[in-house]
């Protein structure tokens, strides 16, 4: 199986080792990921405003580049997910946005949302299996207790994400038992760490992060794992806990690691 593969900004930058594993374990799973050519920065906001269609026409892009080459799209950040697979939707169900974005990129057929969007984490679940993931595991994390960090923008809005069941999801859960280690349940796993405000709102940001690592080890989470580069970044700043990103606990249990770790 081929995807078409948006790495999008922080992959490229910050997260340059979490997506160099997502690499290596996709390879030693049994499916590809393809980058794009000449992608563009997704924005990282998805825009709210019915007729904006300046900031969607990255996603667009990508999405008709990979149409092209009759595969879907794969994501690792949970941004760029957010925003492809909204866009995406958009571009399905919305005719003024698919005709407003047809003629500011001059086609002359209307890109329909025929690609689909998956985040990494589905393709494990979905296509590959945790029991097969199990069985290719070969350094487990036996003993640890690992919390798993969803955030917002993976689950909401549920009904055009469908990434999990927004308010009980298991993808993360199911993920930590396939690499050998046992999942902590907390209640402040899907609460916002204040990402999108990090920067103006440091204190208040800063307060959110210490609530959730704070529930999350509170029910004996020693390590936290998380989809989110950007979740990853702000909970990092606010604790000594280690947080960590999921491709790099795959690629350590599939003995894939490399040198730059």
């Amino acid at each position: 199986m081929k995807y078409s593969y948006y790495p999008g900004c922080t992959m490229k930058a910050k997260a340059a080792y979490a997506d160099a594993c997502a690499r290596r374990s996709a390879a030693a799973l049994g499916f590809a990921m393809e980058e794009l050519q000449d992608w563009q920065c997704c924005g990282g906001v998805y825009p709210l405003g019915a007729d904006e269609v300046a900031t969607k026409l990255s996603s667009v892009r990508a999405l008709m580049a990979a149409q092209e080459k009759g595969q879907d799209v794969i994501t690792l950040c949970a941004a760029c997910h957010h925003v492809l697979k909204r866009v995406n939707d958009d571009m399905r169900h919305v005719p003024a946005v698919q005709e407003k974005v047809a003629r500011y990129m001059g086609t002359e057929a209307p890109y329909q949302g025929e690609t689909n969007v998956y985040h990494y984490l589905e393709v494990l679940r979905d296509t590959v299996g945790f029991d097969t993931i199990k069985k290719k595991v070969v350094k487990p994390f036996t003993g640890q207790k690992i919390g798993a960090y969803y955030g917002c923008l993976l689950l909401r809005p549920g009904k055009i994400m469908g990434f999990d069941d927004p308010e009980n999801p298991t993808v993360l859960e199911d993920f930590i038992r396939a690499i050998g280690a046992e999942p902590v349940l907390y209640p402040y796993r899907n609460e916002c760490c204040g990402g999108y405000i990090s920067l103006r709102e440091k204190a208040l940001a800063g307060n959110m992060c210490e609530n959730i690592v704070a529930s999350a080890a509170g029910f004996g989470a020693e390590m936290l794992v998380t989809a989110c580069p950007l979740c990853q970044y702000n909970l990092t700043k606010t604790t000594k806990m280690p947080v960590r990103f999921f491709t790099e606990l795959l690629a350590e249990a599939l003995g894939l690691e490399g040198e730059e770790a």
